[in-house]
């Protein structure tokens, strides 16, 4: 038995000890493998449940939708009211605090109304190294982590969804729409609406990886290394700035480095940096 197929028995041993479990699903690879897997292990005494707000594209809810026709398990939809939160919508460094924190209140009301015995996450070893205030708000509401505790990692997860033929299993990484705007730059729907249009339309341009960064005036693009050398043209600049200038920046550019995750978090090692030399 090879090390990843022992990971694998470790998780569908952990599910086995939870009578029934509901399951915060974005639609994302871990949080598909582990709705899967849940309801390979515990049937219909599991429930997915994916929070519906502004800041929840609609992109990312056809591909959710399409795992869940596909597989058939227990599925919901709940609304969560994150962006009524002043905190929230403040866009500090700890905003998915917030986000994550109204989660999971939902998520416990459902427990309790329904008489399920625990809510789990889609959290993975390699989500420990970068700024994840959500495992704040996981840890409190005393969440389970059965992706972490059987020491998977992104790309174990990856494989073993892509050995269940989950459609999502090379799903680009994806995050909420409030990640792309700038720390400091107040949350709204309508700055969320302006980042989904523009990421749907460089979509509709073929790239697969992508982020619009919203920096007030200034929009920041950021698309995979692998396909930055198609965007690197006079033609695609001309389409960014059609896109883009109608959507309310006065400046379009094109971040050189490429997509990665979270980008916006290089503000919060410049601004410690800061703070400890004054």
């Amino acid at each position: 038995m090879t090390g990843l197929e022992l990971k694998e028995r470790r998780l569908e041993e952990g599910l086995k000890s939870v009578p029934s479990l509901v399951v915060a699903y974005s639609g994302g690879v871990d949080s598909a493998y582990l709705a899967y897997a849940a309801h390979r292990v515990l049937g219909k005494r599991m429930l997915a449940v994916t929070a519906l707000s502004a800041s929840y594209s609609a992109r990312d809810r056809r591909e959710a939708q399409a795992c869940v026709e596909r597989f058939r398990f227990p599925h919901e939809f709940v609304e969560t009211g994150e962006l009524e939160n002043p905190a929230y919508r403040a866009n500090s460094p700890n905003r998915c605090y917030f986000c994550k924190d109204e989660l999971f209140q939902k998520l416990d009301e459902l427990v309790r109304q329904r008489g399920y015995a625990a809510v789990a996450y889609g959290v993975n070893v390699d989500d420990q190294g970068d700024w994840r205030p959500g495992q704040r708000a996981a840890r409190e509401h005393q969440v389970l982590t059965p992706l972490l505790d059987a020491e998977l990692t992104k790309s174990e997860i990856r494989e073993l969804a892509r050995r269940a033929g989950l459609p999502v299993w090379d799903r680009p990484a994806s995050a909420c729409l409030s990640s792309r705007i700038a720390y400091g730059i107040e949350v709204t729907p309508e700055r969320l609406a302006v980042v989904e249009k523009g990421e749907e339309a460089l979509h509709e341009l073929g790239f697969r990886q992508v982020r619009v960064r919203y920096h007030e005036n200034l929009v920041r693009i950021e698309i995979a290394p692998e396909e930055l050398p198609r965007a690197l043209t006079p033609e695609m600049a001309r389409k960014f700035v059609d896109i883009f200038k109608p959507l309310g920046f006065s400046f379009v550019t094109l971040d050189l480095e490429g997509y990665r995750q979270g980008s916006l978090n290089t503000q919060l090692v410049t601004l410690q940096g800061q703070a400890s030399s004054s």
